[in-house]
């Protein structure tokens, strides 16, 4: 994709992004504010520009004349960069040097990493633990007229080279026809053992060539959403995808409710049957996308967190919210997904990641598991945040691991106007360091309704750093300005006006709502330093930070760590693995390598309870400020702000 060149007077900063991408996160990324109050829908005319040089795309508007037009005036938010192009702000064009300081800092995102097959197959791990194998049998003559089983076994064994074998009675029942269908020519379904001395498992027979024909689908069940992948065994591609909202939810927003929920008489099969529902349902979505035949469909993998595991397999969760925190179990034997209502062929083997304890699943085993880090050397911090936060730190040597809760604050819960990332969700702001107009930016560029969890982040960071609140959370009200107010005896910020809102109500930010999100935050940021605390480290020894979880793409690094929920570091070092779950759950359908590593794995992860750990409300009380009691332990924002002050 081409690069386009921005330069943004008369602040003199500059930004490459690629091509299409609009001036106003053009400005966004460069630190460079412009007032904009409509998410991007264009109906606020707030946003104007000139261009001076180059050309953009668009623009155009009923709030600008004509004659501005031909002058050169656009609006930001329609306007799309085809080319390097030189950009002057009108409003900030009289506002000196040391104003121009006071902008926020650039934008800075995690890097992604992607699962790399070819690395897979470079380093010999692309070994399906479910095949198709092809056979040309021999038919039965006079002088040949051993029974079928027979017949099958020993040819595996003498030209396959395939002992240990075993045969279910579904297979049994099926070979004889199978057999003669296509005059001895079949394709069998194999599962590979874990372990070298163990069995291959015949699944399935077919007749005739369908060895190009192995498909495996990779699950994960959220608490809040469930995403599946159908992936070729034989390309190692994902042909389709889909995810629902988990049918859970309408009985309980978090895994403690839906536990309380599973007490009661007939709960824990409802639990089962609706969260079965939605998987089915998944399923369907990806089976429709790809136009495969179910039959093929070899094998499933799921993960999840311990709750939602014990949920799906009927299996009673009470002890798990209840101390000493004691789940069923922590390992898991295959068994046939159909057998527990899975919409899937009779033979399709499901295999589920195993846990740690009660509140560090296998979806955490399986983001570990996916991202490689239990094979590398680097000393490595992984996050998976969400309603509940978990952590992990350690490298191929060592690992030890940790769950803290955060709350609903990312994904809504417990903020005003707080939802989860959808169209309309806020989820990008700045804020103007002379009249604190905002400027904002919502998912799908339309009118604002809510604000998600990257953009309650991020007001809360421009906030302090702006000096519009103080470490508390609480608004300076000495400045002057209509949108910091007081209703019903709380005061708030204004960061839309109703008449610019898909809700016809004003979109505010509280100091109820900031006194959440520093609990939520404190929660996560005290949750590392007690884990690395706890493990003999300090922060700067840690040499990479993996994010995972819904909004880790999304989530300006800079502003985390500005409000203290990511200890500070070096940007470069952070990556991106998106829903590590599914990914882990699709390494495991493409390798057997993980199903041989993943036991000892979560044998070698140690855990800590935190509600056992005496230095985690002292961590936990300092943390509880913007961005913490010691601003030493965050030298680069604590440089910043002596800076404004100056």
């Amino acid at each position: 994709m081409k690069e386009c060149n921005v330069t943004f007077l008369p602040h003199d900063r500059k930004i490459t992004v690629a091509e299409g991408e609009s001036l106003i996160r053009a400005a966004l990324q460069a630190g460079v504010h412009i007032n904009a109050s409509c998410g991007g829908e264009g109906v606020c005319g707030k946003c104007r520009v000139h261009v001076e040089q180059g050309l953009v795309q668009d623009g155009k508007s009923e709030r600008i004349k004509q004659e501005e037009l031909d002058s050169g005036v656009r609006l930001a938010c329609r306007a799309k960069v085809t080319g390097d192009v030189v950009v002057r702000v009108p409003v900030e064009s009289s506002v000196d040097k040391s104003v121009m300081n006071l902008q926020a800092t650039p934008r800075r995102t995690a890097r992604i990493q992607q699962m790399d097959f070819e690395n897979l197959k470079e380093e010999g791990l692309f070994i399906p633990p479910v095949e198709k194998i092809y056979l040309r049998l021999p038919p039965p003559d006079a002088q040949n007229n051993m029974p079928d089983v027979t017949r099958l076994v020993e040819y595996l064994k003498l030209e396959a080279d395939e002992h240990k074998l075993e045969l279910t009675l579904p297979v049994m029942r099926k070979l004889p026809s199978v057999m003669r269908e296509e005059n001895f020519t079949l394709t069998l379904t194999m599962v590979r053992p874990v372990r070298k001395n163990g069995k291959n498992i015949i699944l399935n027979v077919q007749p005739g060539d369908r060895s190009g024909s192995n498909y495996a689908i990779a699950m994960d069940i959220g608490t809040t959403t469930i995403y599946g992948q159908l992936i070729d065994l034989t390309t190692g591609q994902c042909l389709a995808e889909a995810g629902d909202f988990n049918g859970q939810i309408s009985y309980g927003e978090d895994v403690i409710t839906r536990i309380i929920y599973a007490e009661k008489a007939g709960g824990l099969e409802k639990l089962q049957e609706v969260v079965v529902a939605t998987i089915n349902s998944v399923i369907e979505k990806i089976i429709r996308k790809s136009s495969i035949d179910r039959e093929d469909i070899s094998t499933i993998t799921f993960s999840g967190n311990t709750t939602m595991t014990q949920l799906f397999l009927a299996i009673d969760p009470r002890n798990i919210r209840r101390a000493p925190y004691v789940p069923t179990a922590t390992l898991y034997p295959p068994f046939r997904a159909a057998e527990i209502g899975v919409s899937i062929n009779e033979h399709a083997i499901a295999l589920l990641y195993p846990q740690v304890s009660s509140f560090v699943g296998g979806d955490i085993v399986a983001g570990i598991m996916g991202s490689g880090m239990y094979r590398d050397e680097e000393l490595t911090l992984f996050l998976d945040i969400g309603t509940n936060a978990e952590l992990v730190v350690g490298n191929k040597d060592w690992l030890a691991c940790t769950a803290c809760s955060a709350g609903p604050a990312f994904e809504g819960g417990g903020i005003e106007f707080g939802m989860r990332a959808a169209k309309g969700a806020i989820e990008d702001f700045s804020i103007d360091p002379i009249t604190y107009e905002p400027m904002i930016f919502t998912i799908g560029d339309v009118r604002p309704k809510g604000i998600c969890g990257s953009g309650l982040i991020t007001m809360a960071a421009v906030m302090f750093e702006m000096g519009v609140i103080n470490n508390r959370g609480k608004f300076n009200r000495e400045h002057g300005t209509p949108r910091i107010r007081k209703t019903n005896g709380i005061w708030e910020y204004v960061v839309v006006w109703k008449d610019a809102t898909q809700i016809n109500r004003d979109i505010v930010l509280t100091e109820p709502d900031l006194d959440n999100l520093i609990r939520a935050k404190g929660a996560i940021y005290s949750g590392c330093m007690t884990l690395l605390e706890e493990v003999g480290l300090a922060m700067d020894m840690v040499e990479r930070i993996i994010l995972a979880g819904g909004f880790g793409s999304y989530i300006d690094l800079e502003k985390a760590m500005t409000i203290g929920l990511l200890p500070e570091i070096d940007p470069e070092k952070v990556t991106f693995i998106g829903n590590g779950s599914l990914m882990g759950a699709r390494m495991s359908s493409l390798t057997n390598r993980i199903r041989r590593d993943v036991v000892s794995v979560t044998q070698r992860m140690t855990n800590f309870e935190l509600s056992e750990t005496p230095s985690y409300m002292d961590n936990y009380i300092a943390a509880m400020f913007l961005p913490h009691t010691e601003i030493e332990k965050f030298p680069r924002l604590k440089m910043r702000m002596e800076a404004r002050k100056n």
